[in-house]
């Protein structure tokens, strides 16, 4: 009996001096503590490449992947970077700035979205082909000829300068997507006013104009004849732009692009809803980027 109080009084003692598990707060791991330095590079890499068309140079890559690093990764890090190849100016050796290349990348992605990815340099001929062809008309007499033909040189031109009025914030990107839709080469891409009704659609809203809207648009383009499309009244081909760039469907065709060129998919209904809604606030299309941009899908981690 005494044996067994001996060894129970061990035990309590025992007990009693075993240290306690201690409990830190707020010690939680990094998010992102098992992103490697390659993991990273990758990141970086992509967005140069994604936002401004080329690859970092190494002291580029050093340069951010330090930046970030330094931020944890978190969403500050990332939105710092991606604002800066978007809208910083500075010069940069070797190069113009990331604020040009951006909206350079830009003006290109567009134009092989609408135009098939033509050329300026196609584009001048164009311009210096109708600009003979006014001439031509001028020495003639023909003034209805030099009329059409100055208006078509004129519409090329302002494909061209496009890039540059939207870099000055002279005209908004529904403008730039109207430009790019109002001209021969988009003409001699989608021939005859039926496949330019269903192209215009399918290029701007990912879906092709319903029988009655088609029916309604058909006058509009071949006629010049006033008419009612989507709640509004147009009675020419630019009027019919115009109103298909100021749709709703419009802002959902933009950020459908945006997801299909970034991440290869298009948006759920919910990433859609809130994106649509955010450019409806500021038609900001380098936001939409940012949102999708900044996130751990495409950054791959």
């Amino acid at each position: 009996m005494r044996r067994l109080t001996f060894i129970f009084t061990a035990i309590l003692s025992f007990s009693s001096c075993k240290k306690e598990k201690e409990v830190f707060e707020n010690n939680d791991p990094p998010p992102y503590e098992g992103i490697s330095t390659l993991q990273i590079e990758n990141y970086v890499n992509r967005l140069f490449i994604d936002l401004i068309g080329r690859e970092p140079l190494d002291t580029e890559m050093i340069e951010e992947v330090s930046v970030l690093e330094a931020g944890g990764l978190n969403a500050e890090s990332r939105r710092f970077l991606i604002n800066k190849l978007q809208k910083n100016s500075d010069t940069i050796p070797g190069d113009s700035s990331y604020f040009i290349a951006y909206n350079k990348k830009l003006y290109e992605d567009t134009k092989a979205r609408l135009l098939e990815g033509v050329s300026d340099e196609f584009i001048g001929q164009k311009v210096n082909l109708y600009e003979a062809y006014a001439y031509a008309d001028s020495i003639n007499e023909n003034f209805l000829g030099y009329e059409i033909n100055k208006a078509k040189a004129l519409r090329l031109k302002n494909i061209i300068n496009s890039q540059y009025a939207n870099r000055a914030n002279d005209i908004t990107i529904q403008n730039l997507y109207a430009l790019m839709l109002n001209n021969t080469i988009y003409d001699d891409i989608n021939m005859n006013t039926f496949n330019f009704i269903n192209a215009s659609f399918d290029n701007l809203f990912y879906r092709f104009p319903t029988n009655a809207e088609f029916n309604q648009i058909f006058p509009i383009i071949e006629d010049n004849a006033p008419g009612q499309i989507l709640g509004e009244v147009a009675q020419n081909k630019e009027e019919y732009l115009q109103v298909l760039t100021a749709n709703t469907e419009f802002k959902e065709g933009l950020v459908t692009w945006a997801f299909l060129s970034l991440l290869t998919r298009e948006p759920f209904s919910n990433e859609r809803f809130d994106l649509v809604n955010q450019f409806t606030d500021d038609n900001d299309l380098t936001e939409i980027q940012l949102r999708i941009l900044i996130t751990d899908e495409y950054a791959g981690f």
